[in-house]
C-alpha cells in the first residue's frame, strides 16, 4: 500500500475522478435545462377533466397536465391525510382569466378525456388559450368558411405578414426618420450658434424639414392602414364550461390541435417555436416574446468588453514582467491586482455608475452634445459603460494569466534574440508575445466566462428589462454604444424573482438559462480552438 501511494497513482485516480465528476455535473446540468426548456416548445396533450361538484369550483377544466404531486393517500391515524393525496397541476391558460394554473386533487376527477377537436392558441408572451373553435369575426361580422381550421391557418399566415410589415415601418420610423429629424435640428442649432443662419440656410432647412415631414406622414399612414388590418379579425373560442371568448387575431402567434397531430407535425411545430424564441424579431423587446434582443445585447457586451480588456491587460502584464523593476512598488501593484479579483462585482457596478456614467459621460455630453442637454446622450447608463465596467472587473484575470505566460518563456530566447542584434521591442514582439499568446487566450476565456454571467453590476450601468431599440442596427454608425441593452443574465433574474406568475415563467427561465450556457460554451470553444492553434504554431519556442 505504501509503495502504491509513493508511486503517485492515487493522485492520478483522484484527478481523473474530479475531472469526470465535473464533466458529469456539467452534462447533467445541460441535460436538465434542455429537458425542462424543450417542454415549453413541444406540443403537450390537452385533457378535459370532469370534476365532482363543489361550491364555488368549476365543474370542467380544459388544459395540460404540468405536474403530478403527491404519492396517493397514505394510512394515518384513522383517516387518510389529505396533504398526501395525489394532485394534478393543470395549466388552464388564459391571459384574461384570474389564474393560469389550477391544482386539483385526483379524487375530484370523475372523468378525463382527450378531445380531438380541442384547439391550443398561443398568444403573445407564450401565454396559451385552450378551447373549441367556434368561428372567426371580420369587422365584427361572422366569417363563413367551409373549412374553418384551414381558414384560420390562412388568416394567421396573413397576420404574420402584416406584423412583419408593421415592424419594418416602425423600424424605418424609429431608426431612420427620427434620427434624420434630430440631425437636422442639431445642424440648425449649430448654425444659429455660429452666426451662420442665413436666408439660404433657412430655405434649405425648411425644404429638408418639409420633405422629412412628408415622408413621416406617408409612413404614418401606411402604419395606420396595417394596424387597422391587424385589428380587423377576431377568433371565437369556447372553453370547457361553454363560455365564449373573443381573441384578437393579432395577439395569436400560432394555433394547433395537439390531440390530432402526427409526430412530423409536432416536430415541425417544435422547430418553429424554438426558431421563434431564439431568432425572434424582438418586436416587443421582451424575453417572453423571444430571446433575440437579449442574445444580441449579451454578445455585443462580451465582444466589446474583450476588445477593451485584452490590450489593457496584456500591456499591464508586459510592463510588470518585462520593464518594471522588482521593488516594493511592483510587489504592491501585484498584490493590489490579486485583491481586485476578489472584489464583489456590485462594487464595480457602483464605481462604473459614479465614474464612467456620471463623470466621463457627463463630460462628453458637455463637450460634444451640449445642444441635446438636459437630455443626456452618454451621461446615462448604456452599452459602452457596461463594457468598460466588466473590462475593469475582468482585468486582473487577464493580467495574471498573461504574466504566467510570460514567465514560461525561457530567458535564453530573449538573450539569443538580443545577441543576434534585435532590439528589446523586436524581441518582445517577435519572440516573447507569440510564445505567451496561449496564456493570453486563457485569460480571455476566463474573462468571457465571468463577464457573460455577471448581472449585478449591469443593473447599474445599462441593462434593462425591455429595450425599445437594439444597440446595433442598419443606421450609421451601426453600433450605438450609448443605448441601453438587454442581457440574458438579467432576464433570468427577472423571471426568477420578479415574475408575478412563477409557474408560467419557469419554462422560459430554463430556456433562457440554457441559451446563456450554450453561448458561453460556444465563445469558450472558439477561444480554446484559437489557443490550440497558437500553441501548435509556437510550440518550438517553448521547447
Amino acid at each position: 500500500m505504501n509503495a502504491w501511494f509513493r508511486s503517485g497513482r492515487p493522485w492520478i485516480w483522484l484527478t481523473a475522478g474530479s475531472v469526470s465528476i465535473s464533466l458529469l455535473a456539467m452534462l447533467s446540468l445541460i441535460a436538465l435545462l434542455s429537458w425542462q426548456a424543450m417542454r415549453l416548445f413541444w406540443p403537450q396533450p390537452v385533457y378535459q377533466f370532469q370534476l365532482s361538484a363543489m361550491s364555488g369550483q368549476p365543474g370542467r377544466l380544459l388544459g395540460e397536465i404540468v405536474a403530478v404531486r403527491g404519492q396517493g393517500a397514505s394510512a394515518g391515524s384513522g383517516a387518510a391525510r389529505t396533504e398526501d393525496v395525489r394532485k394534478y397541476v393543470i395549466r388552464i391558460g388564459g391571459t384574461d382569466a384570474d389564474r393560469d394554473f389550477y391544482t386539483v386533487a385526483a379524487d375530484r376527477v370523475s372523468a378525463r378525456q382527450r378531445p380531438a377537436d380541442v384547439l391550443v392558441v398561443q398568444r403573445s408572451f407564450y401565454s396559451k388559450e385552450y378551447g373549441y373553435l367556434q368561428g372567426m369575426l371580420e369587422d365584427g361580422q361572422p366569417l363563413t368558411a367551409v373549412d374553418m381550421p384551414r381558414a384560420l391557418r390562412q388568416r394567421l399566415a396573413l397576420m404574420e405578414t402584416q406584423r412583419r410589415l408593421a415592424r419594418e415601418l416602425r423600424g424605418v420610423e424609429r431608426s431612420g426618420l427620427d434620427q434624420r429629424a434630430e440631425r437636422l435640428e442639431s445642424q440648425r442649432r449649430q448654425l444659429i450658434k455660429a452666426g451662420q443662419w442665413t436666408a439660404r440656410n433657412q430655405a434649405d432647412f425648411g425644404a429638408a424639414q418639409a420633405e422629412l415631414a412628408r415622408r413621416m406622414d406617408q409612413v404614418d399612414r401606411q402604419l395606420a392602414t396595417v394596424e387597422k388590418e391587424l385589428d380587423r379579425d377576431q377568433l371565437v373560442l369556447r372553453d370547457a364550461e361553454g363560455a365564449v371568448r373573443m381573441i384578437p387575431l393579432r395577439e395569436i402567434e400560432s394555433a394547433w390541435y395537439p390531440n390530432h397531430m402526427t409526430a412530423l407535425e409536432k416536430v415541425r411545430l417544435w422547430s418553429g417555436q424554438v426558431s421563434r424564441f431564439v431568432g425572434g424579431s424582438g418586436e416587443d423587446a421582451d424575453a417572453r416574446a423571444g430571446a433575440f434582443p437579449a442574445m444580441v445585447g449579451t454578445l455585443l457586451l462580451v465582444m466589446l468588453m474583450s476588445v477593451i480588456v485584452m490590450p489593457l491587460g496584456v500591456m499591464a502584464a508586459i510592463y510588470l514582467h518585462e520593464y518594471a523593476r522588482s521593488n516594493w512598488l511592483t510587489r504592491l501593484i501585484r498584490i493590489s491586482v490579486g485583491n481586485l479579483a476578489g472584489v464583489p462585482s456590485i462594487v464595480y457596478g457602483v464605481f462604473g455608475l459614479g465614474f464612467f456614467v456620471y463623470v466621463l459621460g457627463g463630460t462628453l455630453d458637455k463637450l460634444f452634445y451640449a445642444d441635446a442637454l438636459p437630455n443626456p446622450t452618454f451621461g446615462t447608463p448604456g452599452l459602452l459603460w457596461a463594457s468598460l465596467t466588466l473590462a475593469l472587473l475582468t482585468l486582473p484575470v487577464v493580467i495574471v494569466a498573461t504574466e504566467e505566460g510570460l514567465e514560461r518563456i525561457p530567458s535564453s530566447l530573449r538573450h539569443g534574440s538580443l545577441a543576434l542584434g534585435a532590439t528589446r521591442a523586436e524581441t518582445l514582439w517577435r519572440v516573447v508575445l507569440p510564445g505567451a499568446a496561449p496564456a493570453m487566450i486563457t485569460g480571455l476565456i476566463l474573462a468571457v466566462a465571468r463577464a457573460a454571467g455577471e448581472t449585478a453590476p449591469l443593473m447599474l450601468v445599462g441593462v434593462i428589462k425591455s429595450a425599445p431599440m437594439l444597440p446595433i442596427d442598419g443606421v450609421f454608425p451601426y453600433l450605438h454604444p450609448e443605448r441601453k441593452f438587454m442581457h440574458l443574465g438579467f432576464q433570468i433574474y427577472d423571471m426568477a424573482f420578479q415574475s408575478p406568475d412563477s409557474d408560467a415563467a419557469r419554462p422560459l427561465l430554463f430556456a433562457t438559462a440554457l441559451l446563456l450556457i450554450l453561448i458561453v460554451i460556444g465563445l469558450n470553444l472558439a477561444a480554446i480552438g484559437l489557443r490550440h492553434r497558437l500553441r501548435e504554431k509556437y510550440r518550438a519556442l517553448t521547447l
